[in-house]
């Protein structure tokens, strides 16, 4: 059974499914990684879950202004995550076909993020925000 309630609109975000896909991909490619690498890996996985959960942070938050900051926080995160993902190709702990998935699926987020936070930009300059129940 789906429950809905306004404060759960953030789950019809494609950006926010697409982060979460983003962060179920991760998970399942980093898994055989040598426990040497778990800090590392931790922090990766960290910074992929830290794009859907503050997106949808951001949302329950109702105002523009925290939405918005919440949103730029999921852009940090994103470029952390990028980072991450860049070092684990170069240092060959993920094959290129690993890093060209992720690194596909992590621009769709980033660039829908992005667009996310310019449309919200310009409905805060036009006053078109709603923030009451």
């Amino acid at each position: 059974m789906e429950r809905k309630n306004i404060n759960r609109g953030f789950k019809r975000l494609r950006v926010w499914n697409d982060a979460v896909e983003l962060y179920a991909l991760l998970c399942e490619m980093l898994i055989g990684l040598p426990f040497e690498l778990k800090k590392t890996t931790g922090n990766c996985i960290d910074s992929a879950h830290s794009v859907s959960r503050n997106i949808a942070e951001g949302y329950c938050r109702r105002s523009i202004k925290e939405y918005l900051v919440f949103l730029n926080y999921a852009l940090g995160s994103s470029g952390e995550f990028h980072s991450s993902i860049y070092s684990f190709k170069i240092a060959n702990q993920l094959t290129a076909d690993q890093y060209d998935r992720l690194d596909t699926l992590h621009y769709k987020v980033e660039n829908r993020l992005i667009q996310l936070i310019k449309s919200l930009q310009k409905k805060m300059k036009e006053g078109n925000w709603e923030d009451s129940f």
